[in-house]
């Protein structure tokens, strides 16, 4: 079984900062991207940002400049940094792992549980 377990998060103000980790765990044989998802209420999930295998980022323009990814390939581990956070970033914050079961040859989705990233004053 592969299990993503997530850390952070919480309830900030604007303009202030949280980093979300992210563990992968299990029998994992690969992993080929990691990233982050975000649903707020009343909307669908959307991306915030991933980093592939080699290093590769990509932000969704709403938190370009604001956010930054990175990941521990050792540790299977994932970071998303967020600065200057704003209301509009109030969300649950889903990390996700493109990646092969040991044994087998096709990468699946794997999600974490959700994290609640709440910014208010």
């Amino acid at each position: 079984q592969v299990q993503l377990v997530e850390s952070g998060g919480g309830l900030v103000q604007p303009g202030g900062s949280l980093r979300l980790s992210c563990a992968a765990s299990g029998s994992i044989f690969s992993i080929n991207a990691m990233g982050w998802y975000r649903q707020a209420p009343g909307k669908q999930r959307e991306f915030v940002a991933n980093i592939s295998s080699g290093g590769s980022t990509n932000y969704a323009d709403s938190v370009k400049g604001r956010f930054s990814i990175s990941r521990d390939k050792a540790r299977n581990t994932q970071y998303l940094q967020m600065n200057s956070l704003k209301p509009e970033d109030t969300a649950v914050y889903y990390c996700n792992a493109v990646l092969v079961v040991a044994g087998t040859l096709l990468p699946y989705d794997y999600w974490g549980q959700g994290k609640q990233v709440t910014v208010s004053s």
